[in-house]
């Protein structure tokens, strides 16, 4: 079983590169890599890393101002309230607080959500074979997801600890280089991943629907919203469909995973505690606290997140598989049953 596992990780079928090799435009483009091969696993890697790290950097204020409305909803009553209390308490700057470990710690998040989804997608495929790939495809995306965030998470949990911290514990410390030794010396190791529980009820539900829904609407769209099939498509107007798609499935991922991100907040704004008492604190209606802004917030993360990444896969001239169609082979099983 091992062995097998091991030869569908690292051979990719003939018939899906040869698919690929068609993908990105009518033209039959040259492509710099194979999918599946180490450096196309590199490169998808680093279009994670770029499209995760930049983008959650970007909307640090709006993602401070949501972590003290979770933590403090009396004092931060809305978004515009949270931006003038925080504003008129810290000065302009004080919007970036929390920046560093955003920056470090979704740079890692993203290498293992995006590169391992690609590898856990062609492993899975392989296992399954082509026609029940295809028949099977959404739950085939659920499992990648899941898989590829459940390690991309604990890359992600030591900086969100500090994060979190830093943006709503009034006087704690305000940067990385003080906060990450500070929480090693007051709760050790545990003290990085006491929120990791949470953390995975949130990035994991969070991430399969960020992905099956991000495929499953490129489907869509090509079929009944654009006017002509992907080869005839440009590479821009391809990164538009990729955009659009993408902020679709950035709105049901807030919604789903918002409960969860709250207890996270809650969690890790001071020491000790636990899931439990986090959610037993701030109750049904407190865990839905935020939610306008975090749709906001993560909608356009969602979006440029998969517009970075399909734009590095254009530039390194990655394989990019057009939208699954169904095997010949299934095609004359079903024309022979009808």
């Amino acid at each position: 079983m091992f062995e097998r596992q091991k030869q569908a990780f690292f051979n990719y079928r003939k018939h899906v590169n040869d698919r690929q090799l068609v993908a990105a435009s009518g033209d039959k483009a040259e492509y710099s890599c194979e999918a599946g091969s180490p450096k196309f696993y590199a490169l998808c890697a680093f279009g994670g890393l770029l499209s995760c790290g930049l983008t959650h950097t970007a909307v640090v204020p709006l993602d401070l101002v949501k972590c003290r409305i979770q933590v403090d909803p009396d004092k931060y009553k809305s978004l515009g309230n949270g931006f003038k209390v925080s504003v008129k308490e810290g000065g302009a700057k004080s919007l970036t607080l929390g920046w560093a470990p955003t920056l470090v710690g979704y740079s890692m998040q993203g290498v293992g959500k995006f590169g391992f989804y690609e590898a856990f997608k062609i492993l899975y495929s392989n296992i399954l074979g082509e026609e029940n790939a295809y028949l099977y495809r959404t739950s085939m995306y659920l499992a990648a997801s899941a898989s590829a965030e459940f390690f991309a998470d604990i890359f992600l949990c030591p900086m969100e600890s500090v994060k979190v911290r830093i943006q709503t514990t009034p006087g704690w410390s305000t940067t990385l280089r003080e906060g990450a030794p500070r929480i090693m010396k007051e709760e050790g190791i545990r003290g990085f991943y006491k929120g990791l529980v949470p953390l995975w009820s949130r990035q994991i539900p969070y991430t399969m629907m960020k992905f099956a829904c991000f495929e499953k609407t490129v489907e869509f769209l090509y079929k009944y919203v654009v006017p002509k099939p992907r080869s005839d498509c440009s590479k821009s107007e391809q990164l538009v469909v990729t955009f659009v798609a993408g902020y679709i499935a950035g709105v049901f991922c807030a919604i789903v995973s918002h409960p969860a991100d709250s207890i996270v907040s809650k969690l890790n704004a001071s020491e000790g505690g636990s899931v439990v008492s986090a959610a037993k604190e701030l109750g049904m209606a407190g865990m839905w606290k935020g939610l306008g802004p975090r749709i906001i917030m993560i909608g356009t993360l969602t979006a440029l997140q998969w517009f970075i990444y399909d734009s590095v896969k254009v530039a390194f001239r990655l394989p990019r598989p057009p939208p699954p169609e169904m095997p010949e082979s299934l095609k004359r099983k079903l024309a022979a049953q009808s």
